[in-house]
Formats: C-alpha cells, structure tokens, sequence
C-alpha cells in the first residue's frame, strides 16, 4: 500500500510506432500483404494523431515540407527541403512564392485543414500545383466526400479519388496525389488533415513490374502502391513523432529560464510550424532580442538551427 506521503513516479507515455513487421523491407508482390500492412501502419498512426500533443502542428507542417520536396522532384525541379524552406520563411509581406514555394503552399493547406475541400478550392490547388484548370475538376468535390463517406478501407478510397482526378485530367498527377490524402484524412476522421501519401511518391518499394515502373494513380497496381506508401509514410511519421516529442520536451523544460516577455509566444510558434525565422518579431520583442533568445535556445538545446547559415538562421523543433 502507498503511504500519502511517498511520491508516485509519473508515468512514462511511450509514442505509437508502427511495428516492424508492418514496414515493407523488399518488393511487396500481393495486395492482401501490402493491405495487412497499410491497416497495422495506420492503427498506429491513427493513435498518434489524435493525442493532444503540443507539437503536433510541427510535425504536420514538416510532413508537408516532405511532400513538396517530393512534389517538386515530380514537375522536375530541383528544389529540396532547404531550398523550399527558405522559399517559405524568407519572403517577404508581397514577394511571390514562386512554383516550387507554391507546392509547399498547396501541401501546408492540407497539413491546416479539417474539413473537406470545395471546388473554389480545388481551382486553387491546380494553380498552385501547376496543373491547367478543368471544370471536370469540380465532379471530384461530389467523388470525395462519397468515398470519405463510403465503407472502402481508408488507403482504397484515397487511391480511387487520385483515379478520379487522373481520369478528369492526366496531367494532373500532383493534385491526384494531394487528394488522395486529402480522402486518407477524411476517411480516417482526423481532426486535422495530415500528409502521409505525398511524402513517399518517390519510393523505390512503389515501382513494380520488370521495368520497375513507378506506379501511377489510376494504374492496376496504384492501390497497392498506396498501401504501401501507407506502411512507409505511416513509419516514418511516428518516428519524427519520437523525435519531435523528445525536443519538445526540452524546449518546455527550459521555459522558466527564459527571460524574454515573448518567450511563451516564441515557444507556441515552435511547436505549431516547421521552422521559426531567426529575425521573428513583435511588439515586445526586437530583432535583436529574438536573436539573443534563439541563441540561448540553441545553447540550452531546446531547438536546432535549420539553415546551416551564419545569417538569415531559422529554428525549429
């Protein structure tokens, strides 16, 4: 029996993982074994997503930073994550994005969302992901939320809504994609839609047959290809996840050493996105003092500088 006085040590609150068995390690020739798979790998991502985690608006927006790198090596540009973060956090108020930044836009949209897309939405998402307009386009609004809707297992609905867009439009490969887990999210009833898909568009396990070919959405294996990205993508998530909540408890140790009035502001904008510009600012913090607090954070190890640059630095979890 435990006396009143003796101190009960906290409870350690593991993270889910997928299990090991349920991550592809070679060429997955069966449907029934990718799908076995993808179902394990989401029941592990499912517990993650919904926990009330305070870093997990970081952990969407760097999910959606894969997917963009992943997207722009798709339109055949050579941007990679660094490349499209500085796109994103170095702009100014009025600069253009340029293509590559607007795929990151079109990605961290779905990382925001809760609810399903509408068509002016939809026409949106084509010009930032470069795709000519179609008013076939606005038939997917009524697709998606029949097969979000529908007792389809979550990866079958997300491949069927990528056919739905290929078949609308061919060339509108990136939007098939970003639909498909815009359906994933639905289907699985998250509150806050997540990329998982995008972000495996390019690996190696996803090409099949003896020409090794990438599988597209609406081909014969696109289904189980995305079961597979599901166990891939699924993986890799609740693996940041540990990573994350490890530096994320650093930073929450280190607050009551924190001098600065926007300390608290600082911290709620590192776990809520990607990356923090070195030169934030408000009302009660200087350029200068947002220097000095990003570098007593970096030397209390609470967050990582993300640039590798002596100037223009950014901060994140």
């Amino acid at each position: 029996m435990v006396k009143k006085t003796d101190s009960i040590p906290p409870q350690i609150v593991e993270l889910p993982r997928v299990p090991v068995w349920a991550i592809p390690r070679g060429a997955v020739d069966s449907d029934i074994d990718a799908a076995y798979a993808a179902g394990a790998a989401l029941t592990a991502l499912d517990q993650l997503v919904r926990t009330d985690a305070d870093w997990l608006g970081a952990w969407r927006h760097r999910l959606a930073l894969k997917a963009a790198t992943a997207s722009t090596k798709l339109m055949g540009r050579r941007e990679n994550e660094a490349a499209l973060r500085d796109a994103w956090y170095l702009r100014q108020g009025t600069d253009e994005l340029g293509p590559a930044g607007d795929v990151l836009l079109a990605w961290r949209r779905l990382a925001a969302r809760s609810s399903p897309p509408d068509a002016e939405m939809v026409e949106t998402l084509a010009v930032q992901l470069g795709i000519a307009w179609s008013p076939e386009f606005e038939d997917i609004i009524e697709e998606v939320a029949e097969l979000s809707a529908s007792s389809l297992p979550a990866p079958f609905a997300a491949a069927q809504a990528a056919a739905a867009v290929m078949t609308r439009q061919p060339k509108a490969e990136l939007l098939a994609w970003w639909m498909a887990d815009c359906v994933l999210s639905m289907r699985m009833r998250w509150p806050i839609y997540t990329p998982l898909l995008g972000t495996q568009i390019h690996a190696p396990l996803l090409r099949f047959g003896d020409d090794r070919l990438r599988a597209r959405p609406g081909s014969a294996e696109f289904g189980r290809a995305v079961c597979i990205a599901v166990a891939l993508g699924a993986a890799d998530a609740c693996k940041l996840g540990v990573t994350l909540a490890a530096q994320a408890e650093k930073l929450r140790k280190v607050e009551p050493k924190l001098r600065s009035k926007s300390a608290a502001q600082v911290l709620d904008r590192l776990f809520n996105d990607d990356a923090v510009s070195g030169s934030f600012t408000t009302k009660t913090l200087s350029r200068w003092a947002s220097r000095r607090l990003f570098e007593r954070l970096v030397q209390l190890d609470a967050v990582r500088e993300l640039s590798g640059r002596d100037t223009f630095k950014l901060y994140g979890l």
